[in-house]
């Protein structure tokens, strides 16, 4: 018996074969664009405006908890805590110190030493090294004669530096005995021409190292000895504290006083007057006496009317710069993306 079996179409065995899905709305296809173009990239808010608008308008949180001290007490004994420590004029101030010398019978014949303590912050910049400062006092309270070195190749300049009161003078041939010890002097100068032979003290001289900077690197070799031999030294320690001496107590206030304004005014010189005053606080006090607080904002230097429009001008420049800088990388990224 034969059967005969009749070939079946493919799509009645599976019948979704030859049906065709219905084409259904989709939202994907309306949120495609027809733009043969890049948008505009958005334009981000500066950085510098968000700093200029928190620096112009600070937010100081206020405690509670804290009252204004008074000024002044209505007491002889008080607790000084309890009342805001006084700040006086530089003249008024050595007049204390006088009377204290006198009320504890000490010696006239004592320091008189100022405290300052500076702002080293920069502003985008790292903050201030501490530095080795060096002032020709226009009262000099010391009869001490500084010993300095002069590094010259010239044998007249040798002599004539050694007539004229330096303890020693040469060239290449000092470097030796003051790496082993035998030549040692408070100073050390020299021509610019030594300056690259004399390299191999910059690591034990330090901050002693002839340059530009201090005017201990120059052809004037009179001039450098005539400073170096009288001049006043300083140094900051402790980051940003400058203790130094400026004169004698039994000296007239006047010249304590024109000390005082000559070691401020070479201290400001390491800062520009653009970042604000340099010394935040000053005081002074003797050898046996206790500190006293000056008012310090008569001694800081200030900026001229010329220094004030030049530093706008530049300013302007910059922020123009900027604006210009920003607007070129817009049109690059425009120009990339079509």
């Amino acid at each position: 018996m034969r059967v005969l079996v009749s070939a079946q179409c493919p799509s009645r065995i599976f019948p979704r074969i030859g049906q065709h899905s219905a084409v259904l709305p989709s939202f994907a296809s309306l949120l495609i664009s027809n733009r043969h173009y890049a948008a505009k990239k958005e334009k981000k808010p500066r950085r510098d405006a968000k700093k200029k608008a928190a620096e112009s308008e600070p937010k100081k949180k206020k405690n509670p908890y804290t009252f204004p001290l008074p000024s002044e007490p209505k007491d002889d004994v008080y607790l000084t805590w309890c009342y805001q420590r006084p700040v006086y004029e530089a003249e008024v101030a050595l007049e204390m110190l006088k009377t204290f010398q006198q009320l504890d019978f000490t010696s006239p014949k004592q320091h008189v030493y100022i405290d300052m303590t500076l702002d080293m912050a920069m502003e985008k910049k790292k903050p201030l090294e501490p530095f080795v400062g060096t002032v020709r006092l226009p009262h000099l309270f010391t009869d001490d004669i500084h010993k300095v070195v002069v590094f010259t190749a010239d044998a007249e300049q040798a002599a004539l530096a050694r007539e004229n009161g330096a303890t020693f003078a040469g060239g290449t041939e000092l470097i030796k005995p003051i790496l082993d010890g035998e030549i040692k002097a408070d100073f050390y100068v020299g021509v610019p021409t030594m300056s690259s032979k004399i390299t191999p003290l910059r690591g034990m001289l330090k901050q002693r190292f002839p340059k530009t900077r201090n005017g201990s690197l120059s052809y004037d070799i009179l001039q450098m000895l005539q400073f170096f031999k009288v001049c006043h030294e300083y140094e900051v320690e402790n980051g940003n504290l400058i203790h130094t001496p400026i004169g004698m107590l039994d000296m007239p206030n006047d010249q304590i006083v024109a000390n005082l304004d000559a070691v401020i005014k070479d201290v400001c010189k390491y800062k520009p007057l653009s970042y604000g005053p340099f010394v935040t606080h000053l005081s002074i006090c003797s050898s046996t006496s206790e500190s006293l607080d000056l008012k310090v904002e008569r001694f800081l230097p200030k900026r001229t009317v010329k220094e004030k429009a030049e530093e706008k001008v530049k300013e302007k420049a910059e922020e123009k710069v900027k604006d210009d800088g920003s607007d070129d990388d817009e049109e690059e990224e425009r120009q990339k993306s079509s």
